[in-house]
C-alpha cells in the first residue's frame, strides 16, 4: 500500500511507506529498549511469515528475541555512540578527518556493476554521509589501485585468468578470503575499469599497491582496452555487455628481482619504474605512492604525497 516510485540508475524502483519498509534494526535502538521492543514486535510477524511460508522453517517468539537481546545485544550496547555528533565536534575543532572505504567503485550500488554490488554506496563522495558527517567537504581522495586485479564474488571480470597463471598470481599475492579462505579471482590490471574507478572516485592521489607481487614475472600483461564483436569499446560502461567483451592486452617487460628492499623510487629496477609510468600514462593521473611489500614500511614515494 502507499506505493511510490523513484528513479535510479537501474530504472524505476518501488518504495513502500508502510511499517514494513524498515526491515532491520539499528545499533542506536539498543539505547532505547522500549522503542526497540515495539519495533521488533512489528517485524516479528512479517519475518515469521517469510520463514514459515517461504522457507518452511520455524518461526520465533518475542520471548526468544528478548532473550537474544539480553545475551548478545547487551554486550554491544556500551560501545554504541552518536558518531555524527562526535565527528561534528572534531570538525568544529578544525581537526583532520580520514574516511576509509572498504570496497571498490565497481561494487557501488549506483556506479558499480549492478546487480553484482553491495547494498550501499562505496565511492568517496558518500563517505561523509555514511559516516554521519554529511557536512564534510572532501579535500583529498586517495585512490588505492592494486598492481594487478582481484575480485570476490560473481559478475563480469574481463581480465580474469585461469589455470596455472592464476594459481601462481593468487599464491604470490595471498589472494584468499581473510575469514573464509576462499580463493579470489585474479588477473592482470584492467586499466579500462581502473580509469573508470579513478574518475568516479574523484581521486586526487593514487597509491599503487602490491607491485612486489609481479616481481617474478618475465612479462607483465596489462589490459589497455576492450573489444566487442571485433569493435573497440570506447569507454567503460557498467550496463554494457561486460560479460562478452574481450580484453586488449599490452605486454610489458618484467624486472624479475625482489623489490621489497627498495627504499626510494630511484632504487626500483628500470622495468618496474617503466611499468608504473605506463600505468600513469594510461590513467592520465600521476601515481604518488608505490608499495613494495606487505609491511607498513615497505613503500616508496614517487611524487608529492598528500
Amino acid at each position: 500500500k502507499d506505493k511510490m516510485y523513484g528513479s535510479t540508475k537501474q530504472g524505476i524502483a518501488p518504495f513502500y511507506s508502510d511499517k514494513y519498509q524498515k526491515k532491520t534494526i539499528q545499533a542506536g535502538e539498543l539505547l532505547y529498549p522500549a522503542h526497540l521492543k515495539a519495533h521488533l514486535q512489528d517485524l516479528l510477524e512479517w519475518k515469521n511469515l517469510i520463514l514459515q511460508k517461504v522457507y518452511g522453517a520455524k518461526g520465533y517468539t518475542m520471548e526468544e528475541l528478548i532473550a537474544w537481546l539480553e545475551t548478545y545485544a547487551a554486550q554491544v550496547q556500551p560501545y554504541v555512540a552518536d558518531t555524527g555528533r562526535w565527528l561534528r565536534q572534531a570538525q568544529a575543532a578544525g581537526k583532520s578527518i580520514l574516511f576509509e572505504g572498504q570496497l571498490g567503485a565497481l561494487r557501488d550500488l549506483d556506479y558499480g556493476i549492478y546487480p553484482y554490488t553491495t547494498s550501499s554506496n562505496t565511492i568517496a563522495a558518500y563517505a561523509p554521509i555514511g559516516a554521519g558527517l554529511p557536512t564534510a567537504k572532501i579535500d583529498q581522495v586517495v585512490g588505492v589501485v592494486k598492481a594487478y586485479s582481484s575480485c570476490v564474488g560473481e559478475g563480469p571480470f574481463t581480465c580474469e585468468w585461469f589455470g596455472a597463471d592464476a594459481d601462481k598470481l593468487r599464491e604470490a599475492g595471498a589472494e584468499y578470503g581473510a575469514k573464509t579462505g576462499r580463493p579470489r579471482r585474479v588477473g592482470p590490471i584492467d586499466l579500462v575499469a581502473t580509469r573508470y574507478g579513478v574518475e568516479v572516485q574523484g581521486a586526487t592521489n593514487i597509491a599503487l599497491t602490491k607491485l612486489d607481487v609481479l616481481s617474478s614475472m618475465k612479462e607483465i600483461p596489462v589490459i589497455t582496452g576492450y573489444k566487442l564483436d571485433g569493435v573497440e569499446v570506447p569507454r567503460f560502461d557498467t550496463l554494457s555487455d561486460l560479460d562478452r567483451v574481450e580484453p586488449v592486452v599490452t605486454m610489458l617487460p618484467g624486472w624479475n628481482q625482489d623489490i621489497s628492499g627498495c627504499q626510494s623510487w630511484e632504487e626500483l629496477p628500470k622495468e618496474a619504474k617503466a611499468y608504473v609510468e605506463f600505468l600513469e600514462k594510461e590513467l592520465g593521473h600521476e601515481i604518488q605512492f608505490v608499495s613494495t611489500g606487505a609491511e607498513r614500511e615497505k613503500f616508496v614515494l614517487k611524487g608529492e604525497w598528500l
